[in-house]
C-alpha cells in the first residue's frame, strides 16, 4: 500500500496518514481544514428525519414482499454474540444456527456472519469452515475504545490471526466530541492497514454523539479514513439504531458513493428486535440509497434476537400459524 508523506503529522510524532480518495485529498491536512469542511457538510432538519422516518414506517408489505424482505432480512444478520460469559460452546452453537437458522427447512437462508470477541473468532472461524459465512469480531478496546492506539491494534491483529474476516471497531467519541477529528481520521487509518484483507466496519456509537448533524459529521471522517462499512452503535448504549439516525447514515453512503465513486455499508445494530424493525430498515434503505445496498454485501444486521423473530413470522408465511416457543432455539 503507497503512503503519502505527511509534513504536519511527522512535525508532530504521529505516523503520516493514508490519502483519503479524490477529490477530498486536501481535506485532512490540517485540523483547521478538516474541521471545515465536515462543519460545512449540509445541516440535518431532525424533524424533517424524523416526519420522514415515520412516512417510509407506514409503509405496507405483505405476501411474496413480506417474504422476499424476511429472507433478505435474514440473510442480512450478523449474528451477535458479545458477553463476557461467551464461551466456546456458546459460539459454537451460535455458529450452527447461523449456518441452518431454521433446521426444519433447508430453503432458508444462512446468516451472513457471527460476531464475537476477538479471542474466540478461531473458534468461529473453525465452527463455519466452508459455509461462506463471514467471522466478525469486535476489537480496539470495545465498547469503550479507552485505550492506547498500540493496544488497539494488537487487539486488531489477534483477532484477524484469529480468523476474523471482518472488524468492527470503536471510534474515540471523546476525541471526537472533543473536535480532534484527525485523532480519530488517524486511528480508523491504522487500523484499517492493521486489517489487511479483512474487511472493517467502523462504529459510531450515535447514541453518544448526540445530534444528527455528529453522525453526518463522524460518518464522512469514517468513510474518507477507508472505513468498508460504517456501523451505528455497540449495542451497550441506548438510544442504538434509530431509524433517523439509519436515515443519515444511508444518506451518507449514497453522497459518498456520488462524489468518490466508492461504496461503503452500513451496519445498524443495538434494539433491532422484531420482523417489523427489520423491514422499516430494509424500507429505509431502498427508498434512500437504494437497491444496491440491499445485500449482505452491503448492508447488515446486528442483531441477537431479532432472528428467533424472523424465523417465526417466515414459519407464519410458511404454515398460516404460528409455531410454539420451543421453534427457535434461545440464545
Amino acid at each position: 500500500m503507497t503512503h503519502v508523506l505527511d509534513p504536519d503529522a511527522l512535525t508532530a510524532g504521529t505516523p503520516p496518514r493514508r490519502e483519503p480518495p479524490t477529490p477530498y485529498a486536501d481535506v485532512t491536512r490540517s485540523e483547521s481544514a478538516f474541521r471545515a469542511f465536515l462543519h460545512g457538510l449540509p445541516g440535518v432538519d431532525q424533524v424533517g428525519a424524523s416526519s420522514r422516518v415515520t412516512m417510509l414506517g407506514t409503509r405496507s408489505i405483505k405476501t411474496t414482499a413480506k417474504a422476499w424482505a424476511i429472507d433478505t432480512a435474514i440473510s442480512m444478520v450478523d449474528l451477535t454474540t458479545l458477553e463476557g460469559a461467551d464461551t466456546p460452546g456458546k459460539v459454537r452453537s451460535l455458529a450452527a444456527k447461523a449456518r441452518r437458522p431454521d433446521p426444519t427447512d433447508p430453503g432458508c437462508p444462512p446468516v451472513a456472519a457471527v460476531c464475537v470477541y476477538g479471542d474466540l473468532a478461531g473458534i468461529a472461524k473453525e465452527a463455519l469452515a466452508g459455509t461462506g459465512i463471514n467471522v466478525a469480531a469486535v476489537a480496539t478496546a470495545f465498547p469503550s475504545g479507552r485505550a492506547s492506539l498500540a493496544v488497539k491494534l494488537a487487539d486488531v491483529r489477534d483477532a484477524v490471526a484469529n480468523g476474523a474476516d471482518e472488524i468492527d471497531m470503536v471510534i474515540d467519541r471523546g476525541a471526537f466530541l472533543s473536535g480532534r477529528y484527525l485523532d480519530v481520521f488517524d486511528e480508523i487509518v491504522a487500523v484499517k492497514e492493521a486489517c489487511g484483507d479483512a474487511h472493517l466496519k467502523v462504529i459510531l456509537e450515535t447514541g453518544e454523539l448526540v445530534t444528527l448533524d455528529a453522525v453526518r459529521r463522524a460518518s464522512w471522517l469514517a468513510m474518507l479514513a477507508g472505513g468498508d462499512f460504517i456501523k451505528t452503535s455497540t449495542g451497550k448504549i441506548s438510544p442504538a439504531a434509530t431509524l433517523p439516525v439509519c436515515l443519515v447514515m444511508m444518506e451518507a453512503v449514497r453522497d459518498f458513493r456520488a462524489a468518490t465513486g466508492r461504496q461503503v455499508g452500513v451496519k445498524p445494530a443495538g434494539g433491532i428486535r422484531t420482523t417489523k424493525d427489520a423491514i422499516k430498515h430494509l424500507v429505509l434503505v431502498n427508498e434512500t440509497a437504494g437497491p444496491d445496498w440491499l445485500t449482505p454485501d452491503w448492508f447488515r444486521i446486528g442483531a441477537s434476537s431479532l432472528l428467533n423473530d424472523l424465523l417465526l413470522q417466515r414459519q407464519k408465511l410458511r404454515t398460516g400459524h404460528y409455531s410454539g416457543p420451543d421453534h427457535v432455539s434461545v440464545d
